[in-house]
């Protein structure tokens, strides 16, 4: 039996919803991975929480960059965040309960305050991980243009 890797998966998403690079897959994934390790049991997360979660690790891992990483992805609200999550409900990558909807993800926060704040107090993210490996592969293969 073929069965298709989470690459695989994640590229068929990718060619049927092409506003999302395939690392926004990842960082949101990642984000969710980030969100719950800082539960004190594991459970499933709603969309709020989800959200904030992702916001301290785009600020943690990215720092002022955080905006402009995120926009190369395609996420740009936390309406994306919400579309991302869904598209990889439907591929079978992350499960939901009923009460979970993508509306969730439309009254988060806003990027670019969030962005601004975190310049205003000068506080630097770590720019270390998988997602921050991944950007330094993006520009090196030019894929990502982080560094203009």
């Amino acid at each position: 039996m073929n069965e298709l890797s989470i690459e695989d998966l994640l590229e068929g998403i990718v060619k049927e919803d092409a506003r999302y690079h395939v690392n926004g897959y990842h960082f949101v994934r990642e984000g969710l991975d980030y969100t719950v390790k800082k539960l004190k049991s594991p459970r499933h997360v709603k969309g709020g929480e989800l959200l904030e979660g992702i916001r301290e690790y785009a600020l943690a891992e990215f720092g002022p960059i955080s905006r402009r990483v995120l926009a190369e992805w395609g996420i740009n609200e936390c309406a994306d965040i919400g579309h991302i999550v869904f598209n990889l409900v439907h591929a079978g990558l992350l499960g939901k309960t009923e009460e979970d909807s993508i509306e969730d993800f439309e009254s988060g926060y806003d990027f670019n305050e969030v962005a601004a704040a975190r310049q205003r107090r000068g506080v630097a993210g770590r720019n270390s991980g998988i997602c921050a490996s991944r950007i330094r592969s993006d520009l090196q293969t030019g894929i990502s243009r982080v560094g203009d």
